[in-house]
């Protein structure tokens, strides 16, 4: 299969729209049922899900919104294998096993080792995780393996010198923020990939939703060069223009989300000279308006023992110092989150579970 002729969109599962925003799995299935059938309609197959994702039940969900709903060669589906929670080899047969059930299909198309990175590398050494996948590949249940990663370009160059041939692409996250920031460093991992010939899916291209809600300097600088294309399709073209780069996913939970992506990069165009200029700018006002580069990926809460609600929090926090709402409206959000039964950010016993878990390598408990 050439990677590179694949269609650029992929949809992103990890935030699928809810009827209750403090319940990861109210899914609402009238919504979703939508946005699957119209991105389907719009020519685009690619579905990206993960064990873990909606309180580990993204899987169920997406089984039953698509695949129960449409052709088996009519999309095409990605899971991942929980690095931080399998236990042991046969703890990963387990898994898959169970992951086949909760998609009701016989084989992934695309089926990645999840989160890789320094916590959970040795771990995968020691019971032969890359080697899984292979064997997976080689009985037919997955068609295409790989991983995604959240780590050092050394880590990653280490990785595909040592076990390159398991793995016939990387996911990585890329965007114009995170290009040269040094917790992430999207391009030298970009360059490490394209090194060792392996062809890169795009996660975090609008980096949670920063790069969607822009600061209206930077807003006004790219409507100036192009009144009618959104921050997102600014985002979405950036990561897609980079070489070596076939699919850019995009968590979509709203129908005109999915028509503008589907705009941006169904018919592709890389950005222009002019365009990456104005990249270059409202990268800058971005970076002097962002206080906590934090992506919401809600990975840090999984094992918070105070049920501290750590992304919801620094949102507040950066809308805050933006001045895009006053302290006041931040304070009441602040409480009712408190009062959903989660804990403060002062109630933080710095066990240091959150900083383990995040991709960005944030310092979590500094910022509480």
């Amino acid at each position: 299969m050439d990677l590179m002729k694949e269609k650029k969109l992929g949809f992103g599962c990890m935030r699928l729209p809810v009827l209750d925003p403090q319940d990861a799995v109210s899914f609402d299935f009238d919504a979703i049922e939508k946005l699957f059938d119209r991105f389907l309609e719009l020519g685009m197959t690619y579905f990206d899900t993960a064990y873990t994702y909606h309180g580990y039940h993204c899987e169920e969900a997406v089984r039953k919104a698509l695949v129960e709903r449409h052709p088996r060669d009519s999309f095409q589906l990605a899971t991942k294998l929980p690095l931080r929670d399998f236990k042991d080899a046969g703890d990963m047969e387990k898994i898959f096993r169970e992951q086949l059930e909760n998609c009701g299909v016989d084989y992934f198309d695309y089926y990645l080792l999840h989160n890789m990175g320094h916590n959970v590398y040795a771990k995968c050494e020691t019971y032969g995780a890359f080697d899984f996948v292979k064997r997976m590949q080689r009985e037919g249940k997955i068609r295409v393996a790989g991983m995604s990663f959240h780590d050092t370009p050394e880590l990653l160059d280490e990785i595909l010198t040592r076990y390159g041939d398991r793995l016939d692409f990387v996911q990585l996250q890329i965007n114009y923020i995170d290009w040269e920031q040094p917790n992430v460093q999207s391009r030298r991992c970009l360059e490490v990939a394209r090194k060792h010939g392996k062809p890169v899916t795009v996660m975090e291209p609008c980096k949670g939703g920063t790069l969607v809600n822009i600061p209206a300097e930077a807003e006004r600088l790219m409507k100036g060069f192009a009144p009618e294309r959104s921050p997102a399709s600014w985002a979405l073209r950036f990561a897609a223009s980079q070489e070596g780069v076939f699919r850019v996913l995009s968590g979509m939970n709203a129908m005109d989300q999915v028509e503008d992506n589907c705009s941006a990069l169904g018919e592709f165009r890389p950005l222009s000279e002019e365009e990456n200029a104005v990249i270059d700018e409202v990268r800058k006002i971005i970076q002097a308006n962002t206080a906590i580069p934090c992506t919401a990926c809600e990975y840090c809460t999984h094992g918070c023992p105070k049920r501290i609600a750590i992304p919801q929090y620094f949102a507040l926090y950066n809308s805050m110092k933006r001045k895009t709402g006053s302290f006041s409206s931040q304070n009441v959000y602040y409480n009712n989150t408190v009062l959903a039964g989660h804990g403060r950010a002062s109630d933080c016993i710095k066990c240091g579970k959150c900083e383990q878990a995040c991709p960005q390598h944030l310092t979590i408990r500094k910022y509480l």
